[in-house]
């Protein structure tokens, strides 16, 4: 007979490694779960590292039972998502669990019992997750697609997470999806005529980063985004400090060919942002970098010595076009010149034959229309849930 369930706060560095670890061992007979680097997980919940704790604080949590680690969660309260107004999901008394891992339904509810007592505690009458830890980082319960790994900074998760928290009260709220296509063949005739009228328009030029002006660019892409994303559910605005703390993490992975701004009369109005699938390329890391992962993905990274990793699948992480054109056609034609531009440097420099875009709001019917119109399917389902406390 199983003992009872202990829940302790992870505050200590070795505290922290267990909670980390606890992923590990839950996941590691799933075929399509991908670990994550350790070190970046525990940069994800470490204050002075990670710049979202400037204006968010939680507690993260291990469930232990018999001697053994059965589970985690994290309970968190943004400042940002809480000042948000109600129709794009935040609100003053919201607060938000994530990182959820359990070894079985009883440790599972224990969990979020436990997340929502320390979120009642510090006065929040909502709760809406799993969101891990941040809307940039990994929102949403994986509810379809777990059949297939996910791509670089997208979450996976048993299936039965799904009925876990749904008995514990939760209701979907919003549902995020990812899109997968064949890049190695061309767009419909309709797009490459769009992207064609493009071309010949002296107005309008679609260019590439430039990774030696890495600070400057980076700080360009984001304030577009900022803009583009601010009247969407769940946006919380990125900091300086987040910014600066991204564009370190992102750096390995960006590639000037992979990243378009689109000016329209020398205004950027546009980006779209590309990433080769780390996931490929770190899977067999089991999480460590040391001794001898680094080198292997560094040398991964650099391609050999091509320069240029060579990956299967290429995902869209982020594109965005200024709040002053969107629903215009002009809108939709910069996209479709980005990404057709990318698709082409994909296949061509990297080896890529399959995209993958998201995570896009299911509402969001601008960014549907464009993931349809390039012939694209749904390949992955993250739902957000909320209740009241």
């Amino acid at each position: 007979m199983a003992g009872a369930i202990q829940i302790i706060e992870a505050k200590t560095k070795a505290e922290k490694k267990r909670y980390v670890d606890v992923q590990f061992r839950l996941n590691s007979s799933d075929p399509a779960w991908i670990p994550p680097l350790k070190a970046e997980v525990m940069g994800l919940i470490t204050p002075g590292e990670n710049p979202w704790f400037g204006h968010g604080h939680g507690g993260f949590f291990i469930a232990t039972r018999d001697g053994r680690d059965v589970g985690r969660i994290s309970a968190q309260i943004d400042h940002l998502w809480a000042d948000m107004p109600e129709s794009q999901g935040g609100g003053k008394a919201t607060g938000n669990w994530g990182m959820f891992e359990a070894e079985d339904a009883e440790v599972g509810a224990a969990l979020i019992a436990h997340a929502e007592a320390w979120l009642r505690k510090e006065g929040m009458n909502r709760a809406v997750g799993p969101i891990s830890i941040s809307i940039w980082d990994e929102p949403g319960l994986l509810v379809k697609g777990h059949d297939h790994s996910p791509t670089v900074m997208m979450g996976h998760n048993k299936a039965i997470y799904e009925q876990w928290i749904e008995a514990a009260g939760y209701k979907g709220i919003k549902d995020l999806h990812t899109y997968e296509l064949d890049i190695s063949k061309q767009f419909p005739p309709l797009i490459q005529r769009i992207v064609a009228s493009g071309e010949r328009n002296p107005r309008i030029t679609i260019r590439m980063v430039d990774k030696t002006r890495f600070a400057e660019e980076a700080a360009l892409v984001l304030s577009i985004l900022n803009d583009a994303w601010s009247d969407n559910w769940g946006f919380v605005p990125l900091t300086d400090d987040e910014i600066a703390y991204a564009g370190k993490k992102l750096k390995p992975i960006v590639f000037n060919e992979l990243i378009r701004i689109a000016e329209v009369e020398g205004e950027p109005v546009a980006f779209m942002m590309t990433l080769p699938d780390l996931n490929e390329m770190q899977a067999d890391l089991n999480g460590e970098l040391f001794p001898f992962g680094f080198i292997k993905l560094l040398w991964r990274l650099n391609g050999g010595f091509s320069g240029k990793p060579q990956v299967r699948t290429m995902r869209v992480p982020l594109m965005g076009v200024k709040k002053k054109l969107q629903a215009t056609r002009l809108a939709s034609q910069l996209a479709f010149m980005m990404i057709e531009y990318i698709r082409r440097d994909s296949v061509a420099k990297f080896g890529a034959s399959r995209g993958e875009i998201g995570w896009i709001l299911e509402d969001n019917q601008g960014m549907v229309s464009i993931a349809e119109a390039i012939d694209s399917h749904i390949n992955r389902v993250y739902r957000i849930y909320d209740k009241a406390l």
